[in-house]
């Protein structure tokens, strides 16, 4: 997915020099995607704050982001920069996401089945370690996953059979 130039990997670079803007504004960086959807790339910096993102923190990242990323120019063809909240159903990425949002309901899709023929899943995320989570399907049944093995790790707001842990 990352475009390799100037010795290093294109979200890399832009996470490096990201990363102590957003910080300035008192955000968190949560992610940060370069990809290719139809004819246009886009650069996407995903941005979080506990108490939530507002346009305004989109906007002003944006704009501070924009001039150093022009002078690292990480990126060899046009892009579109896109600075934007994970939203509610915001995916787990990092080890920390995972250790922030223990105890919260999460769905899961695998990129291949289970033995049982499973692919998608919902439950409640429990430890992660070592690129390792454990996921509650039910208040008995637990079964651990690879997070190299999954498409997508999901917070998923909008379950009300576990009910997440409050943040």
């Amino acid at each position: 997915m990352a475009n390799r130039k100037k010795g290093g990997g294109t979200v890399e670079a832009v996470w490096d020099l990201c990363e102590p803007i957003v910080k300035g504004f008192g955000l968190e960086l949560w992610d940060v995607r370069y990809l290719k959807e139809g004819a246009q790339w886009y650069l996407r910096v995903y941005i979080d704050r506990q108490e939530g993102v507002t346009i305004e923190d989109c906007e002003n990242v944006s704009r501070a982001i924009d001039e150093p990323l022009d002078r690292l120019d990480p990126v060899d063809q046009s892009y579109c920069l896109e600075v934007c909240s994970p939203g509610l159903e915001r995916e787990l990425v990092r080890p920390e996401h995972f250790q922030r949002f223990e105890g919260w309901p999460v769905m899961v899709k695998l990129i291949r089945p289970l033995d049982s023929g499973e692919r998608e899943f919902n439950g409640v995320l429990g430890t992660y370690e070592n690129g390792v989570f454990d996921l509650w399907v039910n208040e008995t049944d637990v079964i651990s996953l690879a997070k190299k093995d999954t498409v997508f790790v999901k917070l998923d707001d909008f379950d009300d059979d576990f009910g997440g842990a409050e943040e």
